[in-house]
């Protein structure tokens, strides 16, 4: 026994991937063979600019992503593929965009295809207009480090990724139009399937995490009947089923409208024409992109779908930050008469209400509020997701990032503002910020709550501040900040006043 014992030991030392199942360089995924790079540092393997879907060009212009075409060879995967088109948001050494855009990017320390590691698949934020898969931000490698799969992506934006128009309904075979972003991101979790065991990643472990715009599709993706088994867990950021404020959302007539007014102004007759004219020629309408009842990827409104408790049963980690208004409300915007006026008109009856919470007595007063008000209602989206998802059996945890990040050289501070956690969760902290220990340890601590949660459905973990699940008795969210624990978030009467408007909302 002691021989065989040995000779299972030398052959395992010697031909490592007859006994591991060792990953293969290069790898095969179902579209060929591709070849990444590695970091000799810390061992992480990074493969960039993976076709996940046929280039959406010409005739595939506003139809849902194709399965990607085969290669012969190898195929290198050591630089990003090209952004999508977009108005701005490229670096000096960063891709250009192209209609052709539709890249995965995965890093990975997995050593064996038996390691089966947990999966996070990240959704970038933007407005739905901006954004990438490529930026500095999202580099997936201290994640890795930490024991996930690390997955990012391109998804169409703007007119070309969120346009309706009734000859595209039409045409679709479940009279639908819109939303190709959302199928975008439901065609990767379908990639994921197929091929992230390649990677020594585990299709049954898939969490995917977003913030802002992509907080949206993660909840869109919660909602809808096309995502359904696709992934166990989701991360929302800064971003909820509703957006970033309550309302209803635009149905597809109303988006064919929009689309036909489009066409007119393009000079566009007909669907023909409209797939001729660049790409370019589209970006100044990229600003009105949303996500719509399509009748097919979101069947209903989605505050619909989580009010009757049919959305795709997973568990799930969300929050909101602090200074969440200073992102989108410019200092001196508004004054006191406008803030009030917007006000009634958006709250009716309920605007004393509303007002005895966020008052404006001056201009100084109503910046204040405009920007708590920003805050307030984000983090009401939090929470009410949070309820719904506990009321069909799953777990939720609950937090608000409070943390005021350094400021760069020569940058004005924003607080705890809309993007600020992201950083801290990547455990990516740039060389030309001034960090300091606090946040050092705070973005050890974030990375490690997220990989945890993506690995069992838990934050927890050893060393870790205790992190309750949201649920009747436990409502506190976990405060990640300068101090990190179970505390106080936005004021309880400002969540009951919220409660009561969205009751009036709901289709």
């Amino acid at each position: 026994m002691r021989l065989i014992i040995r000779l299972l030991a030398c052959a395992a030392a010697v031909f490592p991937a007859l006994v591991s199942a060792a990953i293969s360089d290069p790898i095969r995924i179902e579209s060929g063979l591709i070849s990444g790079s590695t970091n000799a540092e810390n061992g992480v393997r990074s493969f960039k600019g993976i076709p996940y879907a046929a280039p959406p060009l010409g005739d595939l212009r506003w139809r849902p992503p194709q399965p990607p075409t085969l290669w012969d060879g190898v195929r290198k995967t050591e630089q990003f593929g090209a952004v999508c088109m977009q108005t701005q948001g490229r670096g000096a050494s960063g891709p250009a965009p192209s209609e052709d855009c539709l890249y995965l990017n995965v890093w990975t320390a997995a050593q064996s295809r038996s390691d089966r590691r947990p999966v996070i698949v990240w959704s970038y934020g933007g407005g739905f207009y901006l954004g990438s898969g490529s930026q500095p931000n999202y580099d997936g490698e201290a994640l890795a480090r930490k024991g996930a799969v690390v997955v990012t992506y391109n998804y169409r934006l703007g007119a070309l990724g969120f346009f309706s128009h009734p000859e595209l309904t039409k045409e679709s075979g479940h009279h639908a139009s819109g939303n190709y972003g959302l199928m975008d991101l439901v065609q990767v979790l379908r990639w994921v399937q197929k091929n992230i065991a390649a990677f020594g990643g585990d299709p049954n472990r898939v969490t995917i995490d977003g913030e802002s715009a992509g907080a949206m599709l993660v909840a869109a993706a919660t909602g809808s009947p096309e995502a359904k088994g696709l992934f166990k867990r989701a991360i929302s950021q800064s971003g909820g089923f509703m957006g970033i404020s309550i309302a209803k959302m635009t149905t597809l007539s109303q988006a064919e409208e929009a689309g036909k007014k489009l066409a007119a102004e393009m000079g566009a007759s007909n669907l023909a024409a409209l797939r001729a004219l660049p790409a370019s020629d589209l970006l100044k309408f990229s600003q009105s992109a949303k996500l719509i009842v399509d009748g097919w990827y979101i069947p209903e409104d989605l505050s619909a779908i989580f009010a009757g408790g049919k959305q795709n049963p997973v568990d799930i980690l969300l929050g909101s930050n602090r200074d969440e208004g200073t992102f989108f409300v410019r200092p001196g915007s508004s004054t006191q008469q406008e803030y009030l006026a917007q006000t009634h008109e958006r709250f009716g009856d309920l605007a004393d209400g509303y007002l005895k919470l966020h008052p404006a007595a001056s201009d100084a007063e109503a910046e204040t509020s405009r920007l708590a008000g920003v805050r307030d209602e984000m983090g009401w989206h939090m929470r009410v997701w949070a309820r719904m998802q506990t009321k069909i059996g799953n777990h939720a945890y609950l937090y608000y990032f409070s943390r005021v990040p350094p400021s760069a050289p020569g940058q004005p501070s924003r607080g705890a503002t809309h993007t600020a956690e992201i950083r801290y969760m990547f455990n990516n902290l740039d060389e030309r910020t001034p960090w300091t220990e606090v946040d050092r340890k705070l973005a050890d601590m974030m990375s490690t709550y997220w990989v945890n949660f993506a690995a069992t459905g838990d934050p927890n973990g050893k060393g870790l501040p205790a992190w309750p699940a949201y649920d009747g008795q436990h409502q506190q969210p976990m405060v990640l900040g300068d101090q990190s624990g179970v505390g106080p978030g936005i004021d309880g009467n400002v969540l009951a006043f919220f409660d009561q408007f969205y009751q009036r909302q709901r289709p």
